[in-house]
């Protein structure tokens, strides 16, 4: 390695990109085509960061495996910072697999970590602990391993598990101190905002109020019957009932729980559940058959009394009732958690976090678009979204995953 190259990537190490480029910027050689790579991710550059990087990737051949495995390794980290979780894993498992065989654990381990970080952005939670418990964290340099602890943060907290997730923040923000790179310090010092941010709302009695995290998590181990508006489901202990596929089952149980101890009228429910304006005797027939599934389902966790004007909600030995809901509701909430980071996203993107079809995640833009939700720029397949100012959403930690059983 010459000066100029040494130099330049001690600048990328600390974050100094514009030093970095300084020192290449004139240069074709494939090490310098990568380090301007690198340089022009960390100035927000993706588009010109990539093309550098796959120029690089050419220039090595495959005289070079390591230099390409980790221009590979690169593309992978732009993908994710630029949002894009549909990007091939194939390829950063087969440059981590060329990285360990040749003997570089530092570069392995980071491409492991950025697996890991790509699993947890689309939901897929085991498989990303799995794959951060094989990973050799001892061998990542600092800015790495504040990394790879906000990713454990991250599953913790979408597991709401709130002390393993305080513990590995505070790894993640020693080691951002301790790389000193301000952009790192930024994102660990987001990520401990969103912990202590609001992530639910509970109803209880006719009150309603703002849970933190650790309050929610109290609330799962606590002696409650619980409606999750969250995840759509009832639970309470160990005991849980999934709803997310029976829509108007969850919208019954939820006004039955938002009314406990009263009952709720058969008007009321009605409207709830079928957004009937005036009923008549085909709807009533239709609540008494989804009350009687209902009933059924929630046979181990409460009983659904009837009463002179319409149906009670009787608990089997909890000592009370809540509903949890998300910290703002409405139409496409889901995508609005994605987008309150403030960064942008790309349809596909959200699509692929979501689990959706990309025409579903399009049509919800374009409705949040239309009210002066979400904001577009450029066009086409460089069409990106983004939610300037989302009250209320801390971030995605209450979308889909599975609730703790315990």
């Amino acid at each position: 390695m010459d000066a100029l190259i040494a130099a330049s990537a001690q600048a990328l190490a600390t974050g100094d990109p514009l030093a970095a480029l300084n020192w290449v910027a004139l240069r074709g050689d494939a090490a310098a085509l990568a380090l301007r790579g690198i340089a022009m991710a960390q100035l927000g550059d993706f588009p010109r960061a990539k093309d550098l990087l796959r120029r690089a990737a050419r220039a090595f051949g495959p005289h070079d495996p390591v230099s390409r495995a980790r221009c590979v390794v690169a593309e992978a980290e732009i993908a994710l910072v630029s949002h894009d979780p549909g990007q091939p894993r194939q390829a950063l498992k087969s440059a981590r697999a060329t990285l360990e065989a040749c003997g570089d654990r530092a570069n392995a381990a980071h491409a492991g970590y950025l697996e890991a970080r790509q699993l947890l952005l689309i939901g897929e939670l085991d498989a990303a602990e799995r794959l951060l418990d094989g990973l050799d964290a001892a061998a990542l340099p600092p800015a790495s391993r504040a990394g790879h602890d906000l990713v454990v943060a991250g599953i913790a907290m979408r597991r709401i598990r709130t002390k393993p997730a305080r513990t590995a923040l505070d790894r993640a923000t020693r080691a951002a101190h301790e790389a000193g790179i301000p952009a790192l310090l930024a994102e660990v010092d987001r990520a401990s905002r969103a912990f202590e941010a609001p992530a639910a709302r509970l109803i209880a009695r006719g009150n309603e109020r703002l849970l933190r995290l650790e309050e929610v998590e109290a609330l799962l181990a606590s002696n409650a019957l619980i409606v999750d508006a969250c995840r759509h489901v009832v639970r309470a202990g160990p005991n849980m009932v999934p709803l997310a596929d029976r829509p108007v089952l969850f919208a019954l149980v939820r006004a039955l729980a938002e009314a406990w101890p009263g009952d709720v009228p058969r008007e009321t429910l009605l409207a709830r559940a079928f957004r009937a304006r005036h009923a008549d005797e085909s709807h009533r027939a239709r609540l008494r058959v989804e009350i009687g599934r209902l009933r059924k389902l929630l046979e181990p966790l409460a009983d659904l009394n009837a009463t002179k004007r319409g149906f009670v909600l009787t608990p089997n030995g909890a000592e009370t009732v809540a509903v949890m809901v998300p910290p703002v509701e409405g139409d496409h909430a889901e995508v609005l958690a994605l987008l309150a980071d403030g960064e942008p996203w790309s349809s596909s993107a959200l699509a692929t976090a979501l689990g959706v079809s990309p025409r579903t995640a399009q049509r919800a833009l374009e409705d949040l678009g239309a009210i002066g939700k979400v904001d577009s720029f450029g066009r086409g397949r460089a069409c990106r979204w983004i939610a300037p100012n989302v009250p209320g959403f801390p971030t995605s930690l209450l979308l889909p995953a599975p609730l703790p059983k315990n």
